[in-house]
């Protein structure tokens, strides 16, 4: 029986400033401790590696769609015992690993989806990989995961993006730390080969998401959060943090005067009644400032995130993909 599948994902079109606040503030508290887990790229996050992982390992395509897509994704799924699909097990022999696990179909095209790709959505074969040498079965979530995947990377396709060399390493740099790909696959119990073709897909997502939602200077990085100084010094005026607040305030700040030149702004409505100067601010005035200057960056990657979710929903609203009888 056809099901119509909406499945949360992690964003948010809309934030208000004391969300945002609470999302600075933890954002500064990871850049003060060094905190080993995710660090931003572009307008979302995406996990760098601190050490050797064994599962999860695919940080890739389905990072990037679960990050870019902030929402629910619509389309349609049908559960179905079918003798084309392997069914009725647990686990999976090496030989098996390409037996068909679902497929879809998009606009007339039909599509297979096999255990080892859907495995590969959440792991790398030598993690799934059990001590008595068998695959344990994917999950029906691995296989929407799967064909999710496959339906943006066609869309980057029909979109005529190409993906060249240096776009590979620097998507690679910017999101894993490293364009060394040997390095990658030992630490993530992978090929050269699958590292890469994995980073090259998702570099493909990433411009397809530049091109479908736009990407304003304001949202092509997160707000840097001021340096944290010393237990006691919040309120110490120095001059890093004056001219931390007047690099944020751009031409709303009159250098030569060294005063506001505009008063229209959420910077003034914030800062109006402190007293700083571009060489004397304290820490506590430069977070004011960065909370303003993270609204916005929420707020306008908010609305692209709304525009591209509208348009993977509309990708998977043409969508349907049918499930073997698989393990939950």
């Amino acid at each position: 029986m056809a099901q119509h599948a909406r499945v949360p994902m992690d964003g948010e079109s809309y934030e208000s400033r004391s969300a945002a606040r609470g999302r600075a503030n933890g954002a500064a508290r990871d850049r003060a401790r060094g905190s080993d887990g995710y660090e931003p790229y572009g307008s979302y996050g995406a996990p760098r590696p601190e050490r050797k992982r064994v599962v999860p390992v695919w940080v890739f395509v389905l990072v990037a769609l679960v990050c870019l897509v902030g929402g629910g994704l619509i389309g349609r799924f049908v559960l179905t015992p079918t003798y084309d699909y392997v069914s009725g097990k647990t686990t999976l022999t090496e030989q098996e690993l390409d037996s068909i696990v679902g497929t879809y179909e998009v606009n007339g095209a039909y599509h297979e989806i096999t255990a080892r790709q859907a495995i590969e959505t959440t792991l790398s074969l030598d993690a799934a990989l059990q001590e008595d040498g068998t695959y344990a079965m994917p999950s029906a979530d691995s296989v929407l995961a799967a064909a999710r995947n496959q339906i943006l990377n066609d869309a980057v396709a029909q979109a005529g993006i190409e993906v060249t060399d240096e776009d590979i390493d620097a998507y690679a740099q910017s999101t894993l730390g490293t364009s060394d790909y040997a390095t990658l696959a030992q630490q993530y119990g992978m090929t050269e080969d699958q590292v890469r073709a994995m980073v090259k897909e998702s570099a493909g997502v990433q411009k397809l998401y530049q091109q479908m939602a736009g990407e304003s200077d304001v949202t092509a990085n997160a707000p840097a959060a001021p340096a944290v100084p010393a237990e006691g010094q919040e309120d110490a005026p120095t001059a890093e943090y004056g001219a931390y607040i007047v690099g944020l305030l751009g031409d709303n700040w009159d250098s030569s005067a060294d005063t506001w030149s505009n008063t229209e702004n959420p910077y003034y409505t914030a800062l109006s009644d402190e007293v700083f100067s571009s060489d004397s601010a304290s820490y506590n005035q430069a977070m004011e400032a960065y909370y303003v200057a993270y609204q916005a960056y929420a707020d306008q990657a908010g609305e692209q995130t709304s525009s591209w979710t509208d348009y993977v929903n509309g990708l998977m609203a043409n969508a349907t993909i049918t499930i073997g009888e698989l393990v939950s």
